[in-house]
């Protein structure tokens, strides 16, 4: 192996390793303090591995990296990071309060129900047209373990990012809008049964698409894979198509949501700059 070059970001350089694998590169990382990683590539790939690791260097957070750790499947580092594995609870730990505070909400009251305070909690959190904290409430109530994991995850995934890019008003701004769409969407066109948070998982995708055509000149938020994934679930919801009932109108309202907001926050920027 080559020495191809070297970064303080086990986790950045995990994705990265994923990243030219999925291009068909040979490639390692090694490390003697668990905070310095080299990139190491094979020596017939360390010209084609150069350029892409150039791209990489002038952008590590890019959305593409990311996503060949989990098209590869590697959610964990083989690294040891300060003496301990790079794991969910060190990750956790590095997200902002307000991610980490919804995660909690909605991972706290699934733990709740399954000590049985189902019938309790669910009264005073599921939708009612009269209770205007019930127009949000439903995006904390999840009914199943995947249910929960699924949308946490994109919930962490997406919120991170549009929180460094845009702002933590940004991400508030988006949930509230989200949360208020979706959740009036599917009241009206189906009832007040319903819960969990992907309709403000929506309104974020909704959001980082627009923004991503909007501003080509910024790093991109998602990819075009994730957006065909999501929007292909969609379709399937509707279409009855998938092993569980959804809440399709929550979905398309949270996506139609977090779209208007992207285009409503870039009138609103143009509009607030001042020619020198």
């Amino acid at each position: 192996m080559i020495e191809l070059g070297s970064i303080n970001n086990p986790r950045a350089a995990q994705g990265f390793i994923d990243y030219i694998k999925s291009q068909g590169i040979q490639g390692e990382l090694r490390s003697a303090d668990g905070t310095t990683v080299i990139i190491c590539v094979a020596p017939e790939h360390f010209h084609q591995a150069q350029s892409l690791w150039q791209a990489f260097v002038e952008n590590p957070n890019h959305a593409r990296y990311q996503e060949a750790s989990w098209q590869v499947g590697s959610t964990e580092l083989s690294l040891t990071y300060q003496g301990q594995g790079l794991n969910l609870k060190a990750r956790f730990k590095a997200l902002s309060w307000l991610n980490q505070t919804v995660t909690l909400l909605c991972v706290g009251i699934y733990i709740a129900f399954l000590l049985g305070g189902f019938e309790s909690i669910y009264s005073v959190l599921q939708f009612k047209p009269d209770q205007p904290l019930t127009w949000l409430t439903p995006a904390i109530v999840h009914f199943s373990a995947v249910h929960l994991v699924f949308n946490i995850m994109w919930w962490i995934m997406l919120g991170d990012g549009i929180e460094k890019l845009s702002g933590k008003s940004t991400l508030i701004g988006l949930f509230l809008v989200a949360a208020l769409f979706s959740n009036w969407a599917e009241f009206i066109m189906v009832g007040p049964n319903f819960g969990g948070l992907s309709g403000v998982v929506y309104g974020l995708l909704g959001f980082c698409w627009i923004h991503r055509v909007l501003n080509p000149q910024q790093p991109a938020l998602v990819t075009n894979g994730i957006i065909g994934f999501m929007l292909i679930w969609l379709v399937l919801g509707f279409a009855d198509m998938l092993f569980v009932s959804m809440a399709n109108w929550a979905h398309l309202g949270g996506l139609l949501s977090g779209m208007a907001y992207a285009f409503t926050a870039q009138l609103f920027t143009k509009n607030t700059v001042k020619p020198q």
